[in-house]
């Protein structure tokens, strides 16, 4: 997904894939499903009972936000025509999705491939959702839901915005000649030499949504009685819902930024199952040393780092390669997590140790295994040292935009509900809603236990009761 996906086909008349389009149309609603409801269920259940609701809005209220933001300027700025110093696209060219009705070729050349540009923004649509809402993780339980909102819309425009048209928009972290691959190795026909490798979000999405949850959690600060108090998943059977959903989705996240179902995405495929499953038994390995149990948490989690680190490196490697990433991204997440607690800092579910640790891991690893450019394959370092570069650069952009908006709105609207909304439940204080209803209802069981069966006398506004 480089500058060259946009080119315009060069015939007059072009005809649609229809293969194409509709392998995209179902790949977009694949990644759509992994927001709501896979990522809003495996953070609901890994909430308590009292937070469940709002961390599951949170998601909604991502894809609310960010799906009219992209709209209106995400995509222009994303992939518009007119790059502004290698940062961004002009949002005004495509603004409301204006000129957008065209065929694009996303291979560069006549004859396959052609698709409707329309096609290609509701995919990228979905990308950019999805990542929004991935932060929400390591602020769980604590924040404003109206100043989580306000952040979404400015996070998506000051940082995700810019580095999805860095990367995969013919930007400074592109395959552009004015890119910094091609200044430091050079292009030729005005494609960098060394080509960064972020086949489907590894910088884009995850070192991205990582970092600014790292940052986030330092500026908002721990939830009351963190690392005094247990603060267990509520519902374990949710999490192992909510990961299977993500992983049926990540098909179409990862074979679906081939754009075309060729054998390129055969092959994602395949190398986002077996990472996927190594990664799994990588962290249950670690949990079963350590620990004396494998847990489902631990197989939930491992999933998700699994598929966080081939995200980037899927069209690259072959399936044997993807198995040693996943192993080596499983363990490495199983040991990550436990950093918040020797650190200091409340990352709430994890998304430090497992999107920003996988992901960094699996942007740098393209460079190690790659059977076309990696190091492990005899290819040199030039590869490793690029993908270094596109995963600090990131790191840089992102760190220094979330802190600025972070700590702006901890001035102006405030990130914390108070403490004794936090002590009895974020879903009542900021959504007057709890996920579960306790109350004893009467029937056998509550007169066995000696619970009261009898309908309270509630004055109404005409002095009756009900």
């Amino acid at each position: 997904m480089t500058a060259h996906l946009l080119s315009l086909a060069t015939v007059d008349e072009p005809t649609i894939d229809y293969a194409s389009t509709g392998f995209l149309i179902v790949c977009a609603s694949l990644v759509l499903l992994m927001t709501t409801p896979g990522l809003a269920l495996f953070y609901g259940g890994m909430t308590r009972a009292k937070s469940v609701l709002n961390m599951m809005m949170m998601s909604f209220g991502a894809m609310g936000v960010v799906g009219i933001l992209y709209v209106l300027y995400g995509y222009s700025m994303s992939f518009g025509p007119s790059d502004i110093g290698g940062l961004i696209a002009n949002p005004f060219d495509k603004f409301g999705l204006k000129d957008t009705a065209s065929v694009i070729n996303p291979f560069g050349y006549d004859g396959y491939g052609n698709i409707p540009e329309l096609v290609f923004v509701g995919f990228q649509l979905t990308f950019a959702v999805i990542t929004v809402a991935l932060i929400s993780g390591a602020i769980a339980d604590r924040v404003k839901f109206s100043t989580w909102l306000v952040f979404s819309g400015l996070w998506v425009t000051l940082a995700y915005f810019p580095i999805a048209h860095m990367v995969w928009g013919g930007g400074l972290l592109s395959a552009s000649e004015s890119g910094l691959s091609a200044r430091l190795f050079g292009a030729t026909d005005g494609v960098a030499d060394v080509v960064p490798i972020d086949f489907a979000g590894g910088t884009v999405v995850h070192i991205n949504a990582g970092m600014a949850g790292l940052v986030l959690a330092l500026i908002v600060g721990k939830r009351l009685g963190f690392g005094k108090q247990a603060m267990r998943p509520h519902n374990v059977p949710l999490v192992m819902i909510g990961a299977g959903l993500l992983w049926f989705g990540w098909f179409g996240f990862n074979a679906g930024s081939e754009l075309a179902p060729d054998g390129t995405a055969a092959l994602v495929w395949v190398n986002t199952t077996v990472a996927t499953c190594a990664a799994m038994l990588g962290w249950l390995l670690v949990e079963k040393f350590r620990d004396g149990h494998a847990t489902s948490i631990g197989a939930a989690s491992g999933v998700v780092a699994g598929l966080v680190a081939i995200t980037p490196a899927c069209g690259a490697l072959s399936p044997l390669g993807s198995i040693a990433l996943g192993a080596v991204a499983g363990a490495m997440c199983a040991y990550a997590v436990g950093l918040k607690y020797t650190l200091g800092f409340d990352d709430s579910l994890d998304v430090v140790g497992v999107h920003l640790v996988a992901g960094l891991w699996g942007t740098i690893g393209a460079g190690l295994l790659s059977t076309s450019t990696g190091l492990f394959y005899g290819h040199g370092v030039k590869q490793t040292v690029v993908q270094i570069l596109i995963a600090l650069a990131s790191l840089l952009i992102c760190g220094v935009v979330t802190a600025a908006l972070g700590y702006a709105l901890k001035a102006t609207m405030g990130w914390r509900i108070t403490e004794d909304a936090e002590s009895a439940g974020i879903d009542q204080s900021e959504h007057a809603e709890t996920a579960y209803d306790l109350t004893p209802r009467g029937g056998r069981l509550a007169g066995a236990l000696g619970l009261t069966t009898t309908r309270e006398s509630t004055p109404t506004s005409e002095g009756a009761s009900v």
